[in-house]
């Protein structure tokens, strides 16, 4: 076990840049969606279902499974997508936000679309736009990409991840589905989908169609009997799932390998850890995202993979240990390395997802000093996050909200054009002596017990473009400044 604290790196609502030097064509996909920027969160179908009939209303083409969920989708989608995969269907996967380039949140086969394929996409899809309508959103227009390149790509079947709700989402458009899922639900975008949970639940069982399969996972009372009688109303069999459990394969097992080393976890923080297997649904198989939380994801796709072959779809159970065993969701509990420290990174925006990160931390290192930094919207419901992750001191620093991200206060101009190495940084044995936490929030510090104010200045985000502005990530200006 390392004597050093462990690094844990949490970005809420990931929307992580790309490389300090960013390609070309990533800029060049900047430029063409930054005027659809400002139109921002705008739920609504007229837009899309206009802008994919000028197309030529590709979806309607494309056999589909759709994921709605709090929580969990994400990861429900990597397993779907990879099984499929594994099963020798062509299958397209759309999810966001991206991590890195755009291309991430159009998939086929697990290869995200060519960057210059996808500047061609765009251009196609803007260009169908009609100026006399409402513009559409960004994620409309990226919604609307996949669709189109998924119909030109005969893929077979696709997995798509709702946006933002469901009833009202870009995604829903579509009159059936091979199986609508909802993972969970819990407090989160309240501020457009409704403050109670059952208001939440009804947007949510908004992607449920007429006599098609619904999977369900564990959802609280008030949240269950809104997505059920919903069901009930739209006469949709129903599965009910609960968490899988984890299981031995047994000495003489030939499954794929699937151990805490090849997800990348420190060999060193666990010297013997048995490959994981979990069983749910009546099914066997790898676990390769770590999290008890995926006991939970991972029955929910067995349980849509079930539902499939119910309707003729050929997945065998070799299938579903290859695909699964080969499962990859970066950015969510994933161990990366940082100048030979063990580093955690996850994106817990929401205190469901902030409990399980919690858990996974909490129960590895019980006592062991354990730093987190953290970037954070104003609209997250920052307390109750906090709550499930910290256990020791607090150091904060205010961040923009998105609406002032690209025009930042005054107090934070003086460093709006100063390298990430002029930041003052603390003193070696500041950062090791006990859990620190960097906190981005809001524009005021945090109002939680007092501790020495922090010794470096707030992190800015001023630049003339969307692309220069991402060009150093908020991950690498954490890094620097934790050395």
């Amino acid at each position: 076990m390392l004597n050093l604290p462990l690094r844990v790196l949490c970005f809420l609502e990931i929307y992580s840049p790309p490389p300090p030097d960013p390609l070309p064509l990533n800029r060049a996909i900047d430029d063409l969606l930054l005027p659809f920027r400002p139109f921002g969160v705008n739920l609504g179908l007229d837009r899309i279902h206009r802008l994919l009939a000028a197309l030529g209303n590709p979806q309607a083409s494309v056999p589909t499974v759709h994921v709605a969920g709090t929580n969990g989708k994400g990861s429900v989608c990597a397993y779907l997508a990879s099984v499929l995969t594994a099963a020798g269907y062509r299958t397209g996967c759309t999810t966001s936000p991206h991590l890195l380039s755009w291309g991430e949140r159009i998939r086929i086969n697990q290869q995200a679309i060519a960057e210059p394929d996808l500047v061609a996409l765009l251009e196609r899809v803007i260009g169908a736009i009609a100026p006399d309508q409402p513009q559409p959103t960004l994620f409309e227009i990226t919604t609307a990409a996949a669709w189109l390149h998924f119909a030109e790509q005969r893929v077979e079947i696709a997995v798509v991840e709702v946006g933002l709700g469901g009833r009202l989402d870009a995604t829903n458009v579509k009159e059936t589905a091979l199986a609508s899922i909802v993972t969970s639900i819990s407090r989160e975008h309240w501020q457009v989908l409704g403050e109670s949970l059952g208001q939440i639940a009804g947007e949510k069982a908004g992607i449920l169609k007429a006599g098609c399969p619904a999977i369900v996972g564990p959802l609280p009372e008030a949240a269950r009997a809104v997505v059920a009688a919903r069901a009930a109303l739209l006469d949709c069999p129903v599965t009910w799932v609960e968490p899988g459990v984890r299981v031995s394969p047994g000495p003489a097992s030939d499954w794929p390998a699937c151990d805490e080393s090849a997800r990348g976890v420190p060999k060193n923080q666990f010297p013997n850890q048995p490959p994981a297997f979990a069983q749910a649904c009546g099914v066997t198989y790898p676990l390769p995202l770590l999290g008890d939380i995926q006991l939970t994801n991972s029955a929910i796709a067995i349980a849509a993979l079930q539902a499939l072959r119910r309707q003729g779809w050929t997945i065998s159970d070799g299938a579903i240990a290859q695909g699964m065993a080969a499962t990859r969701w970066p950015g969510r509990l994933e161990w990366r390395s940082y100048r030979g420290q063990p580093l955690l990174v996850d994106g817990a925006h929401n205190p469901a997802a902030a409990i399980a990160l919690g858990q996974y931390v909490h129960q590895r290192w019980p006592r062991q000093s354990v730093t987190w930094v953290m970037g954070m919207l104003s609209t997250k419901e920052h307390r109750a996050v906090l709550a499930a992750l910290l256990r020791g001191a607090i150091a904060s620093t205010p961040s923009p909200s998105r609406t002032t991200a690209a025009n930042p206060p005054k107090p934070w101009r003086p460093w709006a054009n100063r390298s990430v190495a002029d930041w003052p940084k603390p003193a070696p044995s500041e950062t090791l002596k006990r859990p620190w936490l960097l906190l981005f929030v809001q524009r005021r510090p945090l109002l939680l017990p007092p501790v020495r104010p922090p010794t470096h200045p707030p992190i800015p985000q001023n630049s003339p473009s969307p692309s220069a502005a991402r060009s150093t990530s908020w991950a690498t200006r954490c890094l620097c400044w934790m050395e």
